[in-house]
Formats: C-alpha cells, sequence, structure tokens
C-alpha cells in the first residue's frame, strides 16, 4: 500500500462535560498538529497517492472551518465534548466528503484508506482510520 501524508496545524478553544475531564471542564485552549496520510494500493497515472498540493490546500480548508474558533459556540456541536478522538473523526468524515466530491483531483478517487491523527501535544495524540 501506498501512502502521502500532509501536515498542518489549527488551534481551537473549547471544555468538556463530566467529571472525567477535570479540570478541563473549564474552557481552554488547544493547538493540534494535523497529519492526513492517504493510502491506495496502486499509483494513479501520474505516479502519485494524490496530488499533494491539492490534498494540502483542502485539508487547509477543512481545518479552516475549526481554526480559532470557541467549539462550544457551534451549533454542529452542541451537546457533544470536542475530544481529540472525535475531532479527528469530525475531520476525517470532511476530507473524505472532500475526496468524493472531486476537490482532491479525480485521480484521488483511487484512495483506498485515510488516517487522521491529530497530536495534542509532542506525548499525546489520537486518530481515526478508516475506508475512503
Amino acid at each position: 500500500m501506498y501512502s502521502l501524508n500532509v501536515r498542518d496545524h489549527f488551534m481551537i478553544a473549547h471544555s468538556f462535560s463530566g467529571e472525567t475531564f477535570g479540570p478541563a471542564q473549564n474552557l481552554h485552549g488547544a493547538t493540534y498538529i494535523v497529519d492526513a496520510t492517504f493510502r491506495r494500493p496502486k499509483l494513479d497515472a501520474d505516479g502519485l497517492v494524490v496530488d499533494i498540493g491539492l490534498a494540502s490546500a483542502t485539508l487547509k480548508e477543512i481545518l479552516g472551518e475549526l481554526d480559532f474558533r470557541n467549539l462550544d459556540d457551534e451549533a454542529a456541536f452542541t451537546g457533544q465534548n470536542t475530544t481529540t478522538e472525535f475531532l479527528a473523526r469530525t475531520i476525517f468524515d470532511r476530507l473524505v466528503a472532500a475526496i468524493h466530491d472531486g476537490r482532491l483531483g479525480d485521480e484521488a478517487r483511487g484512495i483506498q484508506q485515510l488516517n487522521m491523527t491529530l497530536h495534542e501535544s509532542h506525548v499525546a495524540w489520537a486518530s481515526f482510520e478508516g475506508s475512503v
């Protein structure tokens, strides 16, 4: 399986509900480093997994929808703890939709798997991986 990774980052504020989260129940900020890894069994006609420019630009656009936002104020996340794991799946879903919509080019429809990893710090991260 071939893979290609693009990286970006975004910053958010949020709080969590539930005693499990201790002090993170209070409003706090996070800066995530995001790795999107695209996988496919065969390279496209140009010898690529995906066009790196389109992949980078699309990831940046998707992260821009979250960047510098208080996620507690976003209607799409009402009643949801926006944990690192939850955000990894959210960004995964949005990037898969972009692939299906052709925003990463027609050849990107050959991508079979995507791994979305959000690095919360240098010692902690979460991922969601699935079929495209």
